[in-house]
């Protein structure tokens, strides 16, 4: 079986020389120059496989070795989990090999890439039994930064994303852009077209770095976001993540006169006035849980995931199936 198969998180096909591209290609030209750079690193691009071979072998190339500001948590290693275990790893070099790992062992398995290296998957087989693709889960559209990306996660498997992805079994297209992400209207568009069964936006704090926003300018930018997710799908539960804290950003002005601080209360007040939950990311995580003042460590991913987890379990339990819109307008605190 071809092993696009086994894939999940991919967003679009394949295209100028780009395996997993995770913005639409034939918009490149539209899309800022730094977020196609970004959509062209597979995070989130992962294989699923079921069967009762205890390993199988991987044929993978990867394409750069240069890992950037993550270094190695970018991934350098083909990682199996099963369940929230960690089971296995093997180390990833630059060019073409046949990795062999644990597999699915009679159940499932998630097998993480080393996204860093811009690998391509060009086989996978059983080894001591067969294996097939496992069942597809709901879909999970998750846009944001470089948080949503899975920066300061020790490695591609303990981002926030992939650590609901696994306890809940979804499919999630990771939509993180890192250095990125300011809530373009074709990036709305993206996310709008690609008709999740939940969807998650978590940005704006690159518009206080990045390229600066005034408060105001940030309120009307994620209000058409939010418009026009909405506008494709009535129905899709939409959860809204303002931005966790960053020490150096809170009361600090950028070029337009705003903190960050301000840009939160502009994210959030947009969600309140829309059809979506809003998951205020103020107090969310503390300093001590930042790899690097900016980015959630382990630790601040997990409480990530845990808050946007429950969320996601809510509205993916049967019994939440046909509420009404009053149902999905609510906010979301910090647990006690």
């Amino acid at each position: 079986m071809a092993p696009e198969e086994y894939l999940r998180g991919v967003g679009y096909a394949a295209a100028g020389g780009v395996p997993y591209p995770r913005a639409d290609p034939a918009d490149h030209d539209l899309l800022p120059p730094d977020t196609w750079a970004m959509a062209q690193v597979p995070a989130g691009v992962h294989l699923v496989v079921s069967g009762d071979a205890p390993r199988v072998t991987i044929t993978c190339r990867t394409t750069t070795a240069d890992l950037g500001y993550r270094g190695q948590a970018a991934g350098t290693t083909i990682a199996t989990w099963r369940g929230d275990v960690h089971v296995d790893e093997a180390p990833v070099t630059l060019g073409e090999h046949e990795i062999t790992v644990a597999g699915p062992g009679g159940g499932t398995a998630r097998i993480y890439l080393p996204e860093g290296m811009r690998p391509e998957v060009l086989d996978i087989v059983g080894v001591g039994g067969s294996i097939e693709p496992a069942p597809r889960g709901p879909r999970w559209i998750c846009y944001g930064d470089s948080i949503t990306e899975g920066w300061g996660a020790s490695g591609p498997a303990t981002s926030w994303a992939a650590t609901v992805a696994r306890e809940l079994d979804a499919d999630v297209l990771n939509m993180g852009y890192a250095g990125s992400a300011r809530g373009e209207a074709v990036s709305a568009r993206h996310v709008a077209s690609r008709r999740g069964d939940l969807v998650t936006l978590a940005f704006g704090t690159n518009c206080w770095s990045q390229t600066p926003h005034s408060a105001d300018e940030l309120s009307g930018v994620a209000r058409s976001f939010i418009d026009t997710v909405r506008a494709a799908d009535p129905d899709v539960p939409i959860l809204v993540v303002s931005p966790v804290v960053r020490p150096d950003a809170e009361t600090t002005p950028n070029a337009k006169g705003a903190t960050l601080a301000d840009l939160r209360a502009s994210v959030e007040d947009a969600a309140r006035g829309a059809d979506v939950t809003l998951l205020e990311g103020g107090d969310l995580i503390t300093s001590d849980q930042l790899a690097d003042g900016i980015h959630p460590n382990d630790d601040g991913h997990r409480v990530l995931a845990d808050h946007i987890g429950a969320w996601a379990s809510g509205v993916l339990a049967p019994h939440q199936a046909g509420n009404g819109v009053a149902d999905r307008r609510r906010t979301v605190g910090p647990a006690g």
